[in-house]
């Protein structure tokens, strides 16, 4: 569908309520001249349970799903860019309850560093934001439900109003959580540290990937509560997320991390992420999915 023929109807559920899920998935142009989709697989089957966690039965399968997605990317000759699979409720009964039919669209665009290229080598200033992360009885926290980002808007929002380009979200019991669209690693000591699955987040595919990649590097991980104290003295932190892809944090609430810069632990890591991605280090095309942009001529 042409990008200015992509509308919806005003009452489209989902759009008053917000319930429905989606995905950000980022495909990359290597540097061999390929074109690649990075851990296609387990976006697809992360928006799968999403929906599920819903309630939502999507009338697609992982195979036709995984195939729009290349074929979004292919007629439209994107060599790289951000998908964004999308499923929600269609316009028909309102209401809470409404049983409306259940759609699904794959969006596709170019869109470069989410944070910055500045921030990608430099690092970002964040700050602990006022707002908590939702509970996880409250909103189910592994789910990527549409609602659930008013929450992360709104910290988001206060964040740049301070002056910094990031937020980063405690729980309701006064933990590290997240940040607003990204996880949360810190570095002290040589360990990285992230939050446990069985805390507040969503179970990022960059942070699972990340973590792979530090046991690759020889680097210990460890899975653990997170004090807002044990963050301002950390001798590291970045993000993780597709959009954020590895983005180092040298500032939280004007306490300076480290020496201020990218830390050496979280350049070795995106030297990997990036060279995998890039098409620079092979062995990794079990997270790949080719595709031909130049397939539509």
């Amino acid at each position: 569908m042409p990008w200015a023929e992509a509308n919806v109807h005003v009452l489209t559920h989902t759009m008053h309520y917000g319930f429905g899920c989606f995905e950000g998935i980022r495909a990359y142009h290597r540097h061999d001249g390929q074109s690649v989709i990075f851990r296609l697989g387990a976006h697809i089957t992360r928006l799968f349970e999403s929906a599920k966690i819903l309630g939502i039965k999507i009338e697609h399968t992982y195979d036709e799903l995984m195939q729009a997605c290349v074929d979004t990317l292919e007629v439209n000759g994107l060599e790289e860019g951000y998908i964004r699979p999308l499923v929600y409720l269609d316009a028909g009964t309102m209401g809470l309850f409404a049983q409306n039919k259940v759609r699904v669209a794959i969006i596709a665009w170019k869109w470069g560093a989410y944070l910055g290229e500045d921030g990608l080598k430099n690092g970002i200033r964040c700050m602990v934001s006022s707002f908590a992360r939702n509970h996880v009885n409250a909103a189910m926290a592994k789910g990527k439900i549409i609602g659930q980002y008013t929450n992360s808007i709104l910290a988001k929002r206060e964040a740049l109003q301070h002056g910094y380009q990031e937020a980063i979200m405690m729980d309701t019991s006064g933990f590290i959580s997240e940040a607003t669209g990204e996880n949360i690693f810190i570095v002290r000591s040589g360990i990285v540290r992230t939050p446990p699955m069985s805390s507040a987040i969503l179970g990022g595919i960059t942070r699972q990937t990340v973590m792979h990649l530090c046991a690759e590097l020889g680097l210990e991980v460890s899975k653990a509560r997170i004090t807002r104290d044990q963050l301002y003295v950390a001798d590291e932190c970045f993000l993780t997320g597709t959009a954020a892809e590895v983005t180092p944090v040298r500032e939280v609430d004007n306490r300076v991390l480290g020496e201020g810069t990218r830390g050496p632990v979280t350049e070795q890591v995106q030297n990997l992420f990036f060279g995998i991605v890039r098409g620079e280090i092979s062995g990794y095309d079990r997270w790949l999915t080719f595709y031909n942009p130049r397939k539509r001529l």
